[in-house]
């Protein structure tokens, strides 16, 4: 891959991983309600899982959906129903000095498994490899791109988790913290709409 094309993909990879979408919407919820230091395995776990998922996507998986479709339509209504549940747990967040039992931050697993569920991940693999890893760069284009994504990754998403952090010393009343949860509750829900409103 040439310098420029290379320039390129981090640019895309950068944009993409920087600009809102349901992961980017959690790690500043997560920053507002647990701070950065708590936060980073739910960062980490991105990183990681997304870059795994782009070279599993770039070495085959697309095709398996071409065969089996229902694996797809599985994996669709499965997100849609995942991301519910976590607009739910956003929205019912305990404000700091009251944090619930059960109140906890995502895990490093938890954060890598969820890109197999996240609608605007998908849209990033997919578009990476088709446009940046053709067909005759073999598996070194598709390693390239998902080293990239890995690259930008850390400092993307800890523009939103330093932006929770810096919303949570705003958020130092309960109904305040409640609002900015239910706020970012129904933008992760908002982020669905992709999937749910067909295109074209």
């Amino acid at each position: 891959m040439e310098i420029n094309q290379l320039s390129a993909l981090v640019a895309f990879a950068f944009v993409m991983s920087a600009t809102p979408g349901p992961n980017n919407l959690m790690l500043m919820a997560s920053g507002a309600n647990f701070g950065w230091a708590r936060t980073l395995p739910h960062m980490l776990g991105i990183g990681v899982g997304f870059v795994i998922m782009t070279l599993l996507v770039g070495v085959g998986l697309v095709q398996v959906f071409d065969i089996y479709p229902m694996i797809y339509s599985v994996l669709k209504y499965g997100s849609i129903g995942f991301l519910i549940y976590l607009a739910a747990k956003i929205a019912n967040a305990a404000p700091p000095g009251h944090t619930y039992a059960s109140a906890t931050p995502m895990t490093f697993l938890q954060a890598a498994l969820f890109q197999w569920v996240n609608p605007k991940a998908w849209s990033m693999a997919l578009t990476a490899i088709s446009v940046y890893a053709p067909q005759e760069g073999g598996i070194i284009g598709v390693v390239t791109v998902a080293l990239a994504f890995g690259l930008v990754s850390f400092p993307s998403n800890s523009i939103w988790v330093l932006l929770g952090t810096q919303l949570r010393r705003l958020l130092n009343v309960p109904w305040k913290l409640r609002v900015f949860n239910l706020t970012a509750a129904m933008l992760l829900l908002a982020s669905l709409y992709p999937i749910l409103i067909p295109q074209g």
